[in-house]
């Protein structure tokens, strides 16, 4: 299934957004469309459910070859300057049919049920954050993350923190800790979305990110490589298209 764009928004003029998903293989995809409020807590993914962002349709019968426009639509405006995000939750439904051996008796199969996960960000007046050229934008109104990190303790075991305390989402790639001057990657090409922190009014702002422990030069979720430091702390953070600094 290809899935395009893979970082839709709803700008603050815009009622509606569009996503397009085109069945690239030899089956007929059956396919269940979601829109959920998406938070970020305990180093995990909320998801909610809700009303306002409407996906249509909420479910697609796409021929080999063909493609499908989902219609996400805003039932109500973001107040300004504000940035609320969602998860686009598509699930493929397998299709019921006995799976047959060579004798002609129905045979044990496995059958795997494919889910994508596509980010949604919405937009109050006065505020934006993807680059669109054919657009006219007010300079000021461009959000920015701010980042910021910190060792913290979690079940006995010492973890760096990063916090995204800015206007809007951070989009984390390129990972690397620098230390005396060296540089150590730590994770090439995308690592994950740090959004914007929560306020007492229940905004998505800014959340913790972490990559959970492991050993040295192991692979863990998200094809996540850690290295350690000379202190043995498990890295966990990271910060936006650019280098975590060591104390």
């Amino acid at each position: 299934m290809l899935i395009w764009p893979i970082d839709p928004v709803l700008e603050a003029d815009q009622q509606a957004s569009a996503l397009w998903l085109e069945n690239r293989g030899n089956e007929t995809a059956n396919l269940q469309i979601r829109v959920f409020a998406w938070s970020q807590s305990g180093f995990s993914d909320q998801y909610q459910n809700q009303r306002d962002v409407i996906g249509s349709p909420p479910v697609a019968k796409i021929e080999p070859g063909q493609k499908q426009l989902v219609r996400l639509t805003r039932t109500r405006d973001i107040p300004p300057g504000q940035e609320l995000a969602y998860r686009i939750i598509i699930d493929e439904i397998p299709a019921a049919r006995p799976v047959t051996a060579e004798d002609g008796k129905t045979a044990a199969a496995i059958l795997f049920q494919m889910r994508y996960s596509v980010p949604l960000f919405a937009y109050g007046a006065g505020l934006w954050s993807k680059e669109d050229m054919t657009r006219k934008r007010d300079p000021k109104g461009a959000g920015v993350p701010d980042l910021s990190w910190r060792k913290v303790a979690v079940d006995g075991r010492s973890y760096l923190e990063v916090r995204n305390q800015g206007a809007v989402h951070a989009r984390l790639t390129d990972v690397a800790f620098k230390q005396g001057g060296q540089t150590r990657p730590l994770v090439e090409g995308l690592l994950g979305m740090c959004c914007r922190g929560r306020s007492c009014g229940g905004r998505h702002q800014g959340r913790s990110v972490r990559i959970r422990p492991c050993k040295y030069g192991s692979m863990v979720r998200r094809r996540f490589r850690v290295l350690r430091r000379g202190d043995d702390i498990p890295v966990i953070g990271t910060v936006w298209r650019g280098s975590l600094q060591a104390p």
